[in-house]
């Protein structure tokens, strides 16, 4: 089993609660989102494991288990083309929970007129190999957000 922490601080609201369809629908998978802090920060590693996917605005971390988790920093932040976000890791690198990937601030992509809401999805999953899912209430970086059959 793995659990799933949570890569930035903020307010878990719960995929349903994403401003875009494909997240909210759990058309990328099962999970939750959280409302970031208004604060420059890093977001982190959810799990132990490899970066298989990066860019500015999305990471994707695969466990020793095989399972893969989606950190989606923000709603159409693909748009901003890579600005206020700064990559503190590469393609390939082994990460530990908690380790910093990549820093950004949410002040800013709301001033760009974009959410920056987060959805934290694990690929490939179904919604019943997922529990304890937070949905609600305050998190820190590191604090489970759910685990994963």
């Amino acid at each position: 089993m793995t659990t799933v922490s949570s890569p930035i601080a903020g307010r878990a609201i719960g995929l349903a609660a994403v401003p875009d369809p494909v997240f909210s629908g759990a058309m990328v998978g099962p999970g939750t989102a959280i409302d970031p802090v208004r604060e420059p920060h890093a977001a982190v590693s959810p799990v132990d494991g490899v970066i298989v996917s990066l860019h500015p605005h999305a990471f994707v971390v695969v466990d020793s288990e095989g399972h893969g988790v989606l950190t989606h920093l923000g709603i159409d932040t693909v748009q901003l083309n890579g600005e206020g976000f700064e990559l503190l890791v590469n393609k390939g690198d082994n990460v530990q929970r908690g380790q910093d990937i990549v820093r950004w601030n949410p002040v800013a992509v709301e001033e760009a007129g974009k959410s920056p809401v987060c959805p934290v999805v694990a690929l490939e999953a179904t919604a019943e190999s997922l529990a304890d899912v937070v949905e609600d209430g305050d998190v820190k970086a590191g604090d489970a957000l759910f685990s994963w059959q």
